[in-house]
């Protein structure tokens, strides 16, 4: 009957029986009793092992929480790469915190600590490709954060230092001959830095080489961008724009819209608002066409993806509905879509979509480029530095004004030339009289 109930209360009978280990451990019987293999069976589970040994094992087992892979966030990303652990085996994580980062082909995705307890175990290896759902560790509940214990070592390391500089001291007195190559090392060892240092020019015909491994957005990128330049029919068209009347007006109001809004007035609102009257204007520019039935897809909304640098590479996240936005909200949303791409909390509802794109190369020192179309759009604008260049003015004679180059580069297959030169006018002739992105005219 004992036996039977220890098989069954398998945590009691573990104390019980290394209680009786410290109790009777010289005893003869007693010993071949605890070394003895014992089976032990909860439910399905059986398996021989030294009695102490199994009843460890088996607390852990059942107390223990798989981590899974989390959702990407759509139907259409089924894996992606591990990037690397932040938690080691026996660290203590808490409830929410990230212990690792998945990349998939557009954003990073943190997987965290669904309870507080110990890392037992690391199933998946960085760099290594997993899918949803996927078991990659295993998490006992329990524990506590070593904050404490990681306090005592600071406190207590100046005085482990004192014991170190008594015994130099002692040896500089008792021997003076070893006392200058002490001080030498003592010293923050400009020589021997320098030698290395020297001896590299020397070897003139080494042509030293890295290799890294491209990221998996990375690649999906440039995968993006070569099925593009496969598919379209990719033409670019220029226009240039006078910046002198939407400088002068942001320059004026800047301060009052902060104060009424709580977010700066920037020049991309504007560009995606004359983007967004001129697409409404063209309905082809924001249409695209569908290889599979050969039809042309026209939105009546505008959903305009915005190019922004992050950490891992270009984003471009979107901002819906922009025909309903104010500059204000256009303003405010730019703002925190970028902040998130800085962070690489952008998720794939952030750059889900997208009709339109803008590209706005100028913030880097850009003077002029032809940007590629983001698939499945079928056009995009490229934005670039506002320099002081000669023009001729409306009464003929020749000033300095401040000249942006704009470059839209589209899908011929769909979109003509008319229309697009048609596009950039519309959008140029906004951009310099700022009071028709009012009027919408």
């Amino acid at each position: 009957m004992l036996g039977l109930f220890a098989s069954r209360r398998v945590p009691r009978a573990a104390a019980v029986v290394v209680a009786a280990a410290g109790r009777n451990a010289g005893h003869p019987r007693t010993f071949s009793r605890l070394v003895a293999p014992t089976v032990w069976r909860t439910g399905s589970f059986a398996r021989t092992q030294p009695a102490g040994a199994m009843s460890v094992a088996a607390i852990r087992r059942f107390s223990s929480m798989d981590i899974l892979t989390p959702p990407f966030g759509a139907e259409s990303i089924t894996e992606g790469t591990l990037m690397e652990w932040s938690k080691k085996v026996g660290d203590f994580c808490a409830k929410g915190e990230v212990i690792a980062v998945i990349e998939t082909d557009k954003v990073s995705v943190e997987v965290k600590a669904p309870e507080s307890g110990i890392l037992t175990e690391i199933l998946a290896a960085a760099d290594e490709t997993v899918g949803v759902d996927q078991k990659l560790a295993v998490l006992t509940p329990g524990g506590e954060a070593p904050a404490k214990a990681a306090e005592a070592p600071k406190a207590e390391a100046p005085k482990a230092e004192a014991p170190k500089a008594a015994p130099a001291a002692v040896a500089a007195k008792a021997a003076p001959a070893k006392a200058a190559p002490a001080a030498v090392a003592a010293k923050p060892a400009a020589a021997p830095v320098a030698k290395p240092a020297a001896a590299a020019p020397a070897a003139d015909g080494e042509r030293p080489e890295r290799r890294v491994k491209m990221t998996r957005m990375r690649l999906s990128i440039a995968k993006r961008l070569k099925d593009a330049q496969n598919t379209a029919a990719m033409l670019t068209t220029f226009q240039e724009v006078d910046m002198g009347a939407l400088m002068e007006m942001r320059s004026k109001y800047k301060e009052v819209f902060e104060q009424s809004h709580g977010v700066k007035l920037g020049f991309m609102s504007a560009f995606l608002k004359a983007s967004c009257f001129a697409l409404q204007q063209i309905p082809g520019v924001n249409a695209v066409i569908d290889d599979a039935t050969n039809e042309i897809i026209y939105r009546d909304y505008v959903d305009i993806s915005v190019a922004v640098a992050s950490p891992r590479g270009l984003v471009v996240p979107v901002l819906r509905d922009v025909q309903n936005m104010s500059i204000f909200k256009v303003e405010a949303t730019i703002g925190q879509l970028a902040m998130k791409a800085k962070k690489e909390e952008l998720t794939l509802d952030d750059m889900a979509g997208g009709t339109f794109t803008i590209s706005n190369g100028g913030t880097f020192g850009s003077m002029l480029g032809t940007p590629i179309i983001n698939p499945p759009q079928s056009a995009i604008l490229g934005m670039h530095a506002t320099k002081q260049r000669p023009v001729v003015l409306k009464n003929g004679e020749i000033g300095a004004r401040p000249i942006m180059y704009l470059a839209l580069t589209y899908d011929h297959r769909l979109v003509d030339g008319r229309e697009a030169v048609t596009f950039l006018c519309t959008v140029r002739d906004q951009i310099e009289d700022p009071r028709r992105l009012l009027l919408e005219c």
